[in-house]
């Protein structure tokens, strides 16, 4: 190891304890215990012999023939990798198990740094440990495709959505028309149902469409994104602003799609998405079989060996999209939704309530709490409105109907519920009456229903079928007076009328003197 010299300086030249040449090394005082017995054994001093000044010959002249002889005897670093991708598998279990099969094996500190000088001869994407199952990376590539429509001869893109399983590089694409919520998120779901099962973390980019704000501390989730990951039982921790390392498995996967697939399908005219995705589809079952250049296998062998059961098990139903508004609900006790109209109870008017609109149902929420639910209206300007919702009052006035208008206002006698239907016919709509008969029924409550049947049976003989005619009677007390017939007119005689008789006699054009300008005309 590196530090053996380290440890035999610190020792033989400086002369520290064990713990204090332990705390300096990083190793444990037994390796340093064992290093100082070995040399002793070798009888070593300080400075050491021109031989022994390369770390292999120390290494050989205090470790002869145990470990680095027998190949047996050397951890397989593939192996160790490999398994660090395991649940709850860290260097310390590794290196006891390696312990209990050589017990002259590599001690913990030094079988620890051979494995990190092997990780290092690794690509960079590969240096960070990825526990399995653990972490999915999402992302849209930069390049597209092209759909061209055969009818119109018009070229549309398709965006390249790529998901990737950071333990094993086990990679998903696709190609969708939009960015929008609702195909961001459907791409997903279509990657979990391609892996079998959901990670425990999205790690998304910043995008504006699954993160309402990003932040570097404090990134805000777009609440269906959210809804989403709620749903499959996952969580969403998305990389940093400018920092791609945060997502360096689908960076690198976005690289390979565009260089191992869409560089293949270049040349190709695609005229419909479907035809695009089974492109795509062939061409990934060969990227994720294609062997790896630095570990034995391939990204489709690892995942069926180490992140296929680490994976959380799909739910039985697939999750329906949705989308959430924050609305204020309005005076009338309504919100909008897409120029269509849904009541929430009344006493929320002016507050705020958030809505989850799905493709069936309109669901609105106030403080964590379901208030409403309507069948979602498609179409402009149709109003959903529950009966519960609205004020007493309200209800009340809504109940009425024109018979039964009629009715109540002929519990006061025969005469109030003529009236009111005189009253409601006369209205271009029978609606536009119900004030006027509410005044009728409440003048009954204020004069006595005696009263009122008398006095509707004057304006009816009168033919004055008013409310207010039936208020003035009552006020006047007119209602009290016997009915009487008003006279019959009598026509007027004037010297200047000149009867029907005038009218009745023949005039012949000779007996009409003609104007002075007709004369002068004949």
């Amino acid at each position: 190891m590196r530090k053996i010299k380290e440890i035999l300086r610190l020792k033989l030249e400086v002369g520290l304890s064990y713990q204090k040449i332990a705390r300096s090394c990083n190793v444990s005082a037994s390796t340093v215990h064992d290093v100082i017995r070995r040399a002793n054994a070798a009888g070593l001093s300080w400075p050491l012999p021109k031989e022994l000044q390369g770390e292999t010959e120390l290494e050989n002249k205090l470790y002869p023939g145990q470990i680095l002889s027998p190949l047996r005897d050397k951890p397989d670093m593939s192996w160790i990798h490999r398994e660090l991708k395991r649940k709850n598998v860290t260097l310390q279990t590794l290196w006891q198990e390696y312990k209990a099969a050589h017990p002259d094996g590599y001690q913990y500190s030094y079988f620890c740094e051979q494995y990190n000088i092997w990780r290092e001869k690794l690509s960079p994407v590969l240096r960070k440990t990825y526990p399995a199952g653990k972490f999915m990376e999402v992302d849209y590539a930069g390049q597209t495709m092209t759909i061209t429509d055969p009818a119109a001869g018009e070229t549309h893109p398709a965006y390249i959505f790529v998901a990737v399983l950071a333990a094993t590089n086990y990679t998903y694409a696709e190609a969708v028309m939009s960015l929008e919520l609702a195909s961001w998120i459907a791409s997903h779901l279509r990657a979990f149902e391609f892996f079998g099962g959901v990670t425990e973390i999205l790690v998304p980019d910043n995008t504006k469409t699954g993160i309402t704000q990003p932040c570097r501390y404090e990134p805000e989730i777009n609440r269906s994104y959210a809804e989403m990951a709620s749903f499959y039982g996952t969580a969403i921790i998305p990389a940093r602003p400018n920092k791609p390392r945060d997502k360096s498995k689908v960076e690198k996967g976005v690289q390979v799609v565009e260089q191992w697939i869409l560089a293949k399908l270049r040349n190709r005219t695609f005229f419909s998405l479907d035809e695009l995705n089974a492109a795509i589809d062939k061409e990934l079952v060969e990227l994720n079989q294609r062997p790896f250049q630095k570990l034995e296998g391939s990204r489709k062998s690892l995942f069926e060996e180490l992140e296929k059961q680490a994976l959380k098990p799909l739910p039985d139903m697939r999750f329906q999209f949705a989308l959430w508004k924050t609305l204020t609900v309005n005076i009338d006790y309504h919100i909008e939704v897409e120029k269509n109209y849904y009541s929430v109870p009344y006493q929320l008017v002016r507050d705020k309530v958030d809505v989850r609109i799905t493709s069936s149902l309109i669901e609105i929420i106030h403080k964590g709490k379901r208030v409403a639910s309507h069948v979602r209206s498609f179409g402009l300007g149709k109003c959903c409105t529950l009966p519960e919702h609205r004020p007493v009052a309200h209800q009340k006035y809504l109940e009425w109907t024109p018979s039964r208008i009629i009715r109540w206002a002929g519990e006061a006698g025969p005469s109030t519920g003529q009236l009111a239907r005189h009253i409601l016919d006369k209205r271009p709509f029978p609606e536009q009456g119900y004030r006027s008969c509410l005044g009728l029924i409440r003048l009954g409550d204020r004069y006595g229903k005696e009263r009122l049947e008398s006095a509707c049976r004057r304006a009816l003989f009168f033919g004055t079928n008013t409310y207010k005619s039936v208020k003035s009677i009552l006020e006047k007390g007119l209602d009290r007076t016997p009915l009487e017939k008003p006279p019959e007119s009598k026509p007027i005689l004037h010297q200047n009328i000149r009867g029907k008789e005038y009218f009745g006699q023949e005039w012949s054009r000779s007996e009409i003197s003609e104007p002075k300008w007709l004369k002068a005309i004949n």
